[in-house]
């Protein structure tokens, strides 16, 4: 039997009392004994609901800003789980948990085994510099944080945000994804490779 997909959506006022309200999606995959959490983020509370008595295999981050890390080490902590972000976000983990650094690394083309399945990392650099997505292939299913949304990669003012690499990480190592592969993203709407792959934003010219 092939493992579930349970979707948790969360969500928190960031940047001070006066920013936006930011709603984010934590994806589970699992089955009835065991799951991996993608993106605790906002209130670990629901997420931690939707493991019910499963073994956690591993609390990921697509990357480190605080809305997809922040319930990270609480959920971990709570479930005996290892948290994991790739190295390369290590500075911005730092910022979210100074007192507690990342179990293990999300480093490109390791796999994590959870309810029969392998889901492979994939090293996406641009919307962070560690950013990832984690691809199941027997799924046919890519969880893509905020490096490819419903129309597109999702474009943020931030210091370690850069949209040429975001292009040709896309263009690289997620774009080629069969067409049928789903998209589900840290935000909004599900979409597929197919809906994405083709979109002109995607696809300018790249500075060299």
């Amino acid at each position: 039997m092939l493992p579930r997909i349970d979707r948790v959506v969360t969500a928190a006022t960031v940047a001070g009392d006066d920013g936006p309200r930011v709603e984010t999606t934590t994806w589970l995959l699992g089955d009835e004994e065991q799951v991996l959490v993608v993106d605790a983020a906002h209130d670990a509370a629901p997420i931690r609901a939707a493991v019910g008595d499963r073994r956690v295999v591993g609390v990921a981050c697509t990357h480190a800003h605080r809305n997809h890390a922040d319930q990270a080490v609480a959920l971990a902590d709570a479930v005996g789980a290892p948290t994991m972000v790739n190295e390369d976000d290590r500075s911005l983990w730092d910022e979210v948990h100074p007192d507690h650094g990342p179990d293990e690394d999300l480093a490109h083309e390791e796999e994590i085994a959870v309810a029969h399945v392998q889901v492979r990392v994939l090293h996406t650099p641009g919307h962070t510099p560690g950013s990832v997505c984690l691809y199941v292939p027997a799924l046919d299913v890519v969880f893509t944080g905020d490096m490819l949304l419903k129309g597109g990669p999702l474009r943020v003012d931030r210091t370690a945000s850069r949209y040429p690499p975001i292009t040709r990480s896309l263009r690289e190592r997620v774009l080629g994804l069969p067409p049928q592969t789903r998209v589900l993203p840290g935000h909004g709407d599900e979409t597929t490779i197919r809906d994405e792959r083709d979109l002109p934003e995607l696809v300018p010219p790249l500075e060299p």
